[in-house]
């Protein structure tokens, strides 16, 4: 596989997530190339009844513990096979933040974060080698990751846990494929194959269950 091709992955999981930020909806799916996030996707565990965390009154004014999230520390897995050739783990697990108020803060801050470059807005995270391809598991749990650079994984192999590091409102993980974590990289498109073999990239507000 040549970098310029599409990006086959398995759903890097287990049970039931929320698709926010689908390139199937617009390029580039975050309003922004910078650091190759053209193709990028969200993925936000959620439980039976489609949310992430019970809504409370600091959800709607302030902020709220990472730990109150149903997928925080949810295993993440390897979606394809290749070699681990970056880790960044120890960055902190910051509150979470879904309220407009709090929302509105942490916006201000952004440009901060993207002075300080990739790994500031990754977070705790691994690269793996894909082909020609880097793809790249962020907002990894402090702690938790499990693997190494050099290190050979497979597909569904555990490399940590969801969490909700770098540049993160709530815990979720986000997927990308770029030729690097430049500034200016290339994004590679990415698309999901199910285990009845069906290959798309899920919609915005769509549940995937794996």
């Amino acid at each position: 596989m040549s970098a310029a091709d599409t990006v086959e992955l398995a759903l890097p999981f287990t049970g039931r997530w929320l698709v926010q930020n689908s390139p199937a909806a617009r390029v580039p799916s975050h309003g922004t190339t910078l650091f190759g996030t053209s193709h990028a996707i969200d993925f936000v565990p959620v439980g039976e009844d489609g949310r992430s965390a019970p809504r409370t009154l600091r959800s709607v004014f302030g902020t709220e513990r990472p730990e109150s999230f149903i997928g925080f520390g949810r295993p993440i897995l390897a979606p394809a096979s290749g070699e681990v050739v970056s880790v960044l783990d120890g960055e902190s697990d910051h509150v979470a933040r879904r309220s407009v108020i709090a929302l509105l803060g942490y916006a201000l801050s952004q440009p901060s974060r993207v002075r300080r470059g990739a790994s500031a807005i990754a977070g705790n995270h691994v690269v793996i080698r894909v082909g020609g391809a880097l793809v790249l598991l962020a907002h990894l749990r402090r702690g938790s990751i499990r693997v190494r650079p050099g290190q050979r994984v497979t597909a569904g192999d555990v490399l940590g846990e969801c969490g909700n590091s770098g540049n993160s409102t709530e815990p979720h993980v986000h997927v990308q494929a770029s030729e690097s974590f430049g500034r200016n990289a290339r994004g590679i498109p990415l698309v999901f194959t199910s285990a009845a073999g069906a290959r798309r990239v899920p919609e915005n507000g769509e549940i995937v269950v794996a």
